[in-house]
C-alpha cells in the first residue's frame, strides 16, 4: 500500500500531465522525506492539501522561461513542484543543510528532473553567484529578512514570491523599511489558485531592482538562518 494519501479530485486539475510524477514524489516524501526528518509524520495525511497543492498553484506568476531559485528549499517545497509544473525553467534548489541536499539531490535523479541543480550553500554565502529571474520560499524566514536573501539572488528586475499564511499583510508591514532601502519597484500581496485549490496560496510579491547591497551586507552579517 502506498505511504502517502490518495490525492484528492482537484489534483488532476492543477497537475494535469505532470500527477504522475508528483504521486511518485508525494510517496518520497511520506517515506524517505519522513524517515530523515524532512517533513514531520503528522504531514503525512494532509501532503496533498497543505503543500503540494499549495506550492502547485505559484506556477500561475512564473514566467515561461528563465531561472528560479528556491531560497532554504528543505524537502524541495516549493521548489521541485514548481519543476515538474514547468520543465521550462531551470530550478536551483538552495539548501544549507547536506542531508536535505542529498535528498533533493535523489528526488530529482528519480523524477527525472533535468531541469534541477541542487546547491548547498546559504544564500547569503551565495550572494552573486545566482543571477535568477523569481526567487521563492517557503517556511524559510520573515520577509525583512528574505527580501535581503533575493536580493542578493536576482538579476535586476527579478521577483521574490514568498508563500506566506496568515501573517503575509503583517510581515509586509514590517518590511516596508527594508524593502525602502532595497529600493523595491513593488511589493504586494496576492492569492494564487482561485478556483483550482481551497483555500487560496498566499504569496508576497516583491520585485526587485538590484540595488540594497547595503540590505545583502546586513543579511550577510546577521545569524545564519535555515536558508
Amino acid at each position: 500500500m502506498p505511504a502517502s494519501p490518495t490525492p484528492p479530485p482537484e489534483a488532476d486539475g492543477v497537475f494535469g500531465a505532470v500527477l504522475g510524477q508528483v504521486r511518485e514524489y508525494a510517496e518520497l516524501l511520506a517515506t524517505e522525506g519522513t524517515e530523515r526528518g524532512l517533513i514531520g509524520p503528522r504531514e503525512t495525511g494532509r501532503l496533498w492539501e497543505r503543500h503540494l497543492l499549495n506550492c502547485a498553484v505559484v506556477d500561475e506568476l512564473l514566467p515561461d522561461r528563465g531561472e528560479l531559485v528556491d531560497i532554504g528549499s528543505g524537502a524541495g517545497l516549493p521548489g521541485l513542484v514548481l519543476a515538474m509544473m514547468r520543465p521550462s525553467l531551470t530550478v536551483v534548489l538552495m539548501d544549507s543543510m547536506l542531508r536535505r541536499c542529498v535528498f533533493l539531490d535523489e528526488c530529482a535523479g528519480q523524477l527525472g528532473l533535468e531541469n534541477v541543480r541542487v546547491v548547498r550553500g546559504r544564500a547569503d554565502e551565495l550572494a552573486g553567484s545566482i543571477r535568477a529571474d523569481v526567487a521563492t520560499a517557503r517556511a524559510v524566514a520573515p520577509l525583512d529578512r528574505l527580501a535581503g536573501w533575493a536580493a542578493g539572488l536576482l538579476r535586476p528586475g527579478g521577483e521574490l514570491l514568498a508563500i506566506k499564511g496568515e501573517s503575509a499583510e503583517r510581515e509586509l508591514a514590517e518590511a516596508k523599511p527594508v524593502l525602502r532601502r532595497l529600493d523595491a519597484r513593488s511589493a504586494e500581496v496576492l492569492r494564487a489558485g482561485h478556483g483550482r485549490v481551497v483555500p487560496a496560496t498566499t504569496i508576497v510579491r516583491v520585485v526587485i531592482t538590484g540595488r540594497g547591497r547595503e540590505e545583502r551586507a546586513d543579511a550577510r552579517r546577521s545569524r545564519p538562518g535555515v536558508a
